[in-house]
């Protein structure tokens, strides 16, 4: 008997109206379909399900889709869009029910499905806007949506000359399709852009914009031309992808603007010479001391970021303090420096998690706040011992997680409004669950530990901490806070704890701008690391954060479970001592001991282990085998390191290429092709980032060296697997999938996992299947969910849509020299 839980499909159908070129929808069918995605790799859905079987019937009203548990029908239910021409379903026509699949809280709050149709008169591009949907199905192949309806999420489309069908997943949404467009053209409605100051250098500023191609052609040799003040610039840009958007980079010269305002600066796009589209931008510009936001090019993905500034009171003065603050859910980052008044003894930062939702400050959200740390520690030279964190409401947890996370980084911190843990409250794409139901989903769990903040409190131990929380927040209530200050109060003993009477969870600029936050932060500092001779460390993984001043956790004894150090250091009697949990190799820095120092190292209450050192600058590896610790010689490079330690999340790094497989029949090609698309696009949402998609014809290792690799396809299919594959444990292939002694068959088989690339910071992050159905069962991307744990690899077929825990085959990590080991993995035959 199928199971049915809770979600709801929307059926629109419209005909084509030709005096107009906006397409809307009015009425509709629905119907209770069973998804659910959330902060994990498993998600169920019953309808992608049956569409990846063929077997899902084309709804009509009052049909059957499936039976329940109990024995009921699901039926489709006629619905019909308001005045604004938004589907609202709940609160409506039906009602959400409990999901026992989820804990509380942790659904997907854009699970259901909508399904539209257009009848098309011919074969035609045109653009699809669809505000509040999670994703669509465009004739079968997936496209991201737009779950925060920030409403720039413009999806090109080639239309069949006949019926075009929509299955939209969403609960309350507004679509429209948009048609009679340009071949290529520029969207202006999401703009990365510098606020230009007075009498800097703004003759080569950056922006990035969006460029849509309708064609069915990639588009190569464009440029983008600006013109502002009488200053004109022109610039390449990447190609843009067939039937496809890409937000491009381009440069603008502001030298020409010598008054604050706000400017219009035209923008051309030229192909071959020819312009063949124009759009007019706003750039504000402001005088020195205020407010401003500055770009920059990450080496996450080589797109262009932003960051705002509080500048100093006064002008920017050396060796004066840092502060990094974190916004909430929605915030853009220069609106959360607006709320800072400049301070006299430093400089306000405010990062961007991608984007105003992004990561929730963990994953890419993580490594875009370390990006903008080291920028504003370049720009302003600071003094280093008066670094600070901040943040408000999903920024507050920022805090708490960047807090632990890298405790040495901060003299102190203060989380305002703030919840803890992911697995405490959900936020928009849901909690993470706090337990399993079954040895696969535990291991898939334990991948996300470092999103667990209270497992980590003993590293706020150097740390000062405020917490400010309003006493009537509705949005996080302040028993998170409570939680927080209890965990506190069994061990640390410099935090501060304010509750502000009657506040909501925004009670005014001073929810953040907090006075007394920053009297706490001036009288904390970061001591030099010769003073610091006691460390109490813990981490989930050396590749999120691996040291703690002299101290590092090199590689651990069970990969992902927490490790932590308990060491003492006395630079008199020569010794290091202390206790370990789960730590293979550690490595110690000996620089303060001097040169020619015998020094001795007691750890976990073995035989001491002897170490002469050379010079002034040596560290020492040592190795815990068979319960006892001995000197090692440094990993080679081949080997699990911080630097490169995994999970499959890890791969989306290093200005990550995704290169799909040419091989195979035309089905096949173009699932690869579809899931590499919607991938791009869901990293362009969620992260603000481009991505190149190339063939495995075009590339070579050569080319492009020194960038990690998405792999889509298998052995069969993608030619540059056997380049960056051939000795990989795990191999997948038409109908087969093995990894090590293991082996499993058939066409509906999936997988996720990394392997290490000859470069010792490189990985290759592969997206396989066995063949047509398993490339569709891979079609969700999880993995760009804020905190969702994925090992570094995962093996599963398409029944997992089901909700069968069999459907898991392997889920687990390799060791640390990248081998395949019992002990690290759950294996279902």
């Amino acid at each position: 008997m199928t199971r049915i839980f809770a979600a709801v499909v929307f059926f629109l159908f419209f005909n084509e109206v030709f005096a107009q070129d906006t397409i809307h929808f009015t009425q509709g069918l629905a119907v209770a379909s069973g998804s659910r995605y959330g902060r994990e790799a498993i998600y169920t859905d019953l309808l992608a399900w049956k569409m990846y079987n063929g077997t899902l019937v084309k709804p009509a009203a009052n049909a059957e889709f499936a039976t329940n548990e109990k024995g009921d029908k699901i039926l489709w239910r006629e619905i019909t869009a308001d005045s604004t021409g938004r589907f609202r379903v709940f609160g409506r026509n039906f009602q959400r029910t409990t999901n026992p699949f989820l804990n509380p809280g942790s659904a997907d709050r854009g699970s259901d499905y909508l399904y539209l149709t257009y009848n098309s008169s011919k074969a035609q591009p045109a653009l699809l806007n669809i505000a509040g949907n999670s994703a669509v199905y465009i004739n079968g192949a997936p496209h991201m949506g737009d779950p925060y309806s920030s409403g720039y999420m413009y999806v090109p489309v080639m239309l069949k000359n006949g019926l075009n069908e929509f299955y939209v997943r969403a609960a309350n949404v507004l679509p429209l399709l948009i048609l009679n467009v340009k071949p290529v053209q520029i969207l202006t409605n999401d703009l990365t852009l510098p606020i230009v100051v007075v009498n800097q250098q703004n003759n080569k500023l950056k922006g990035a914009l969006v460029v849509a191609n309708t064609s069915s052609t990639d588009l190569k040799n464009l440029q983008l031309k600006t013109s502002i003040n009488g200053k004109e610039t022109t610039v390449e840009i990447a190609s843009i992808p067939a039937v496809g958007t890409r937000k491009v980079i381009f440069e603008f010269d502001a030298s020409g603007i010598t008054a604050k305002g706000k400017y219009d600066c035209k923008v051309s796009l030229l192909q071959n010479g020819k312009v063949v589209d124009e759009k007019i931008m706003t750039i504000e510009a402001v005088d020195n001391g205020s407010h401003y936001s500055n770009t920059f090019i990450s080496a996450i993905d080589g797109s262009l970021q932003y960051f705002a500034v509080t500048p100093q009171l006064g002008g920017w003065k050396n060796n004066a303090a840092l502060f990094l603050s974190v916004h909430g859910a929605g915030v853009e980052a220069i609106g959360q420096a607006r709320a800072y008044k400049p301070k006299d003894w430093g400089t306000l930062v405010a990062a961007t998690n991608r984007r105003p939702r992004g990561f929730n400050w963990e994953d890419w959200g993580r490594l875009d706040a370390l990006e903008v740390l080291a920028i504003a520690k370049q720009t302003f030279q600071p003094d280093p011992a008066h670094i600070y964190l901040t943040g408000h409401s999903m920024g507050g947890h920022g805090t708490w997680f960047l807090g632990a996370t890298y405790a040495d980084k901060w003299a102190a911190i203060a989380p305002a409004a703030g919840y803890a843990s992911l697995k405490d409250y959900g936020s928009a794409d849901g909690r993470i669950p706090d337990s399993s139901r079954s040895l696969s989903e535990k291991i898939l769990l334990r991948s996300g530990n470092q999103s667990d903040v209270p497992k980590l409190a003993f590293n706020y131990k150097p740390l000062g901490v405020y917490i400010l929380h309003g006493d009537s927040d509705r949005v996080v209530p302040v028993t998170y806070a409570r939680q927080m200050r209890k965990v506190l109060a069994d061990f640390h003993s410099d935090y501060n704890y304010y509750e502000y009477p009657g506040g909501e969870h925004w009670f005014g600029d001073q929810s953040v701008d907090w006075p007394h936050i920053f009297s706490f932060f001036k009288w904390h500092s970061i001591a030099h690391d010769t003073a610091v001779n006691t460390i109490d460390f813990t981490t989930s993984s050396p590749g999120i954060s691996s040291s703690y001043r002299w101290a590092t956790v090199y590689q651990q004894q069970h990969p992902l479970q927490y490790s932590r150090i308990q060491l003492k250091r006395n630079r008199t009697s020569k010794t290091i001592t202390g206790s370990t949990e789960n730590v293979l190799l550690l490595q110690l820095a000996l620089n303060d001991f001097g040169a020619e120092a015998d020094v001795k190292i007691v750890l976990d209450s073995t035989q001491a282990v002897s170490y002469k050192t050379i010079s002034t600058n040596d560290t020492v590896f040592v190795l815990k085998e068979n319960g006892k610790w001995s000197v090692a010689a440094k990993p080679g490079a081949h080997e699990k390191n911080p630097q490169r330690y995994g999970t499959f999340k890890e791969a989306f790094n290093h200005h990550m290429l995704f290169v799909v497989a040419t091989g195979g029949s035309r089905e096949e090609k173009e699932v690869v092709m579809n899931k590499a698309v919607y991938d791009a696009e869901t990293w362009y949402y969620r992260g603000n980032g481009a991505v190149d998609i190339i063939t495995d014809k075009e590339y070579t290792a050569e080319k492009y060296k020194g960038r990690n690799v998405i792999l889509y396809g298998n052995a069969n299919t993608n030619s540059a697997w056997k380049i960056l594959l051939n000795d990989c444990p795990i191999q997948v292939s038409n109908n087969e999938v093995k990894a090590g002694d293991a082996k499993w068959n058939g066409n509906d088989l999936a997988a996720y996992f990394i392997w290490p690339q000859k470069d010792s910071k490189l990985l290759v992050g592969i997206v396989a299947a066995s063949g047509v159905t398993g490339m569709k069962a891979a079609y969700a991307n999880q993995y760009f969910a804020g905190g969702s744990g994925f090992p570094d690899f995962m093996i599963f077929n398409n029944d997992m849509l089901k909700g069968d825990d069999k459907a898991i085959k392997l889920a687990g990590f390799f060791d640390n020299q990248w081998e395949l080991t019992s002990t690290e993995y759950v294996l279902q035959k």
